[in-house]
């Protein structure tokens, strides 16, 4: 569009769904949030699972020691929710500043997700305690039953899981993350609570499940909950775009290395990581709403969460760049970034 500006300063965003791994893969892709990012919610779903304060505390050392020097990138850790739960545990983990939120994954609904939860009948008292306390929950939102085309587990999600747990739960702050479907957009904006939050992915906005199988498989663009067919991605830009108080970025960005995604049984997981904002903010451009963009990327998350925006900002400009080919790890692995090689509109200005 000719009236779209040449740069664009906002508050320094921050993501609100993020796989960092760890070991050598964290040191690798940290950088690449630390960079554009103030705070991140990371996901808990390692092997073992992030489950008790401990371990929370020590994955969190192990992130702020990969932070490259003079970085102010927070950490905000969650606790992985599966049948045996302690509510002591986490409202402990909770008070202590340790766990900033509870992660729910559906048993078996995607990667390392073994341990997940099993019925909601079984952690019913850690959610009554998150429900006093005010913490909140962040739901993978798809039923994993084999009788649910994967194409329609996150709207029969929405009708068997989410809405009773809503009501259920009446006070409970809750997290649709990765929305992915024109149910789940309409079904966040007819909510008029303010506990229900949702976050959209950079790369559900750009692809629609046709680009999974363009001339072949595509096993980089695989990922769950699975693209969708086209008036899906076009509600989610809707809803990422209109600047509404309970949409937010987070990205999702899940690296695996290229022969665990180019395999007989490839991970689900997109890496966007490296350009994300770059990407966001190519989107917004073409939909005529930079002007909204900070809400989504850089307000809307802290106020969900209660927390301050941050003070310091980011600029973009359209100078432009093109995405890495791919992202080597200090043991070898390789992995493939979301449009690697291709041209972007936007770059993110290096701080001086």
């Amino acid at each position: 569009m000719s009236d779209t500006p040449n740069s664009l300063t906002i508050r320094r965003p921050d993501d609100w769904h993020l796989h960092l791994r760890d070991g050598a893969m964290l040191k690798a892709v940290l950088p690449f949030t630390a960079r554009q990012f103030g705070r991140a919610i990371i996901m808990p779903n390692l092997k073992p699972p992030v489950t008790t304060v401990d371990q929370a505390k020590r994955y969190a050392a192990e992130i702020r020691d990969a932070l490259p020097e003079g970085s102010t990138f927070q950490p905000l850790m969650t606790c992985y929710l599966t049948d045996g739960a302690d509510p002591d545990e986490i409202a402990r983990g909770h008070e202590e500043g340790v766990f900033t939120a509870v992660k729910l994954y559906p048993a078996h609904a995607t990667t390392n997700s073994a341990h997940g939860v099993t019925d909601l009948d079984k952690v019913a008292g850690v959610l009554e305690r998150m429900q006093r306390i005010g913490m909140p929950l962040l739901v993978h939102g798809e039923v994993t039953d084999q009788d649910v085309d994967i194409f329609d587990r996150e709207a029969v999600f929405i009708d068997r899981v989410l809405a009773p747990l809503l009501k259920r739960y009446p006070e409970l702050k809750v997290v649709f993350e990765h929305i992915t479907t024109e149910e789940a957009a309409d079904f966040v904006s007819a909510d008029a609570s303010g506990r229900l939050g949702a976050t959209i992915t950079a790369h559900h906005l750009v692809i629609n499940r046709s680009h999974i199988f363009a001339g072949g498989i595509r096993p980089h663009l695989y990922c769950l909950p699975i693209a969708k067919r086209e008036r899906h991605r076009l509600a989610l830009r809707r809803a990422a775009t209109s600047g509404a108080a309970p949409f937010f970025l987070g990205t999702d960005s899940a690296p695996h290395p290229v022969t665990a995604k180019e395999s007989a049984c490839g991970c689900a997981g997109v890496f966007t990581a490296p350009t994300a904002v770059e990407v966001y903010a190519q989107v917004f451009a073409e939909e005529g709403a930079l002007d909204r963009f900070e809400a989504f990327a850089s307000l809307n998350g802290p106020r969900f969460y209660g927390l301050d925006p941050n003070p310091d900002t980011i600029t973009l400009d359209r100078t432009g760049q093109t995405v890495p080919d791919i992202v080597l790890s200090a043991d070898g692995d390789a992995v493939l970034p979301f449009r690697s090689g291709e041209r972007l509109d936007w770059r993110l200005v290096p701080e001086s």
